[in-house]
């Protein structure tokens, strides 16, 4: 009997740890195993300045073909001793829904200071740093960097993740040399593979043949 429930017990936990996922996504780091991730919108490390809804134990979730092309892309990093770091995936709409209620709470800037120090909160919406809807609900859209494939040091990127600003444009004229090359090192990996960048933020590539393109989702992967 006791040798039932242990396995009975394991079975339960290995269905907790691989919940079931909608046809069509995938867990990254089952396809992507040496993938490093850190999603920001799980803590108080965002522009919220505390956790997002919807990503209460949320694990890193995507697209299967956004999958394959992310492991081809890390792959192509091994040879210079750099890989994937990943700040965030497929986002519930939920959490989009929490981003558009803090940024109509005009009396909330606690985060102003570190992430959108030049932007008037008030016109985040106008300024396309904050919508209705995300490409991230669709689940072909990450935003990531690259870091040191042994210690996990981050690339100088130049800028902040999640910064609101001009200092997070791709083509921002103020970088330098450094930064900029790690910036078009990931660019030009990415769109080899398939994503095309946003022009507001260097981190943020959606998959051009992305399976879900009119679909935003709301499931919580756990």
């Amino acid at each position: 009997m006791k040798v039932r429930f242990a396995l009975m017990l394991g079975m339960l936990s290995a269905g907790v740890a691989h919940a079931a996922l909608p046809a069509g996504f995938v867990y990254l780091e089952d396809t992507i195993p040496e993938i490093r991730i850190d999603l920001r919108y799980s803590g108080s490390n965002n522009f919220l300045g505390r956790p997002v809804a919807g990503y209460d134990n949320a694990r890193a979730v995507v697209s299967t073909p956004a999958a394959q092309a992310l492991a081809r892309v890390q792959a192509d990093l091994k040879p210079f001793g750099l890989g994937l770091l990943v700040f965030d995936a497929y986002r519930p709409q939920r959490a989009v829904d929490d981003f558009v209620q803090w940024a109509e709470d005009l009396s909330d800037v606690r985060t102003k200071p570190a992430f959108y120090p030049n932007v008037d909160k008030q016109n985040l919406f106008k300024e396309d740093y904050i919508a209705l809807r995300s490409g991230h609900s669709r689940g072909s859209t990450v935003d990531l960097t690259l870091v040191a494939r042994d210690s996990g040091q981050a690339l100088d990127m130049g800028s902040a993740f999640d910064f609101f600003g001009v200092e997070s444009w791709p083509e921002h004229p103020g970088l330098t040399p450094q930064q900029r090359a790690n910036r078009l090192l990931l660019q030009a990996l990415m769109v080899k593979h398939g994503f095309k960048p946003y022009p507001k933020e260097w981190w943020h590539f959606t998959l051009e043949r992305e399976p879900f393109p009119d679909q935003y989702f709301d499931f919580l992967p756990r």
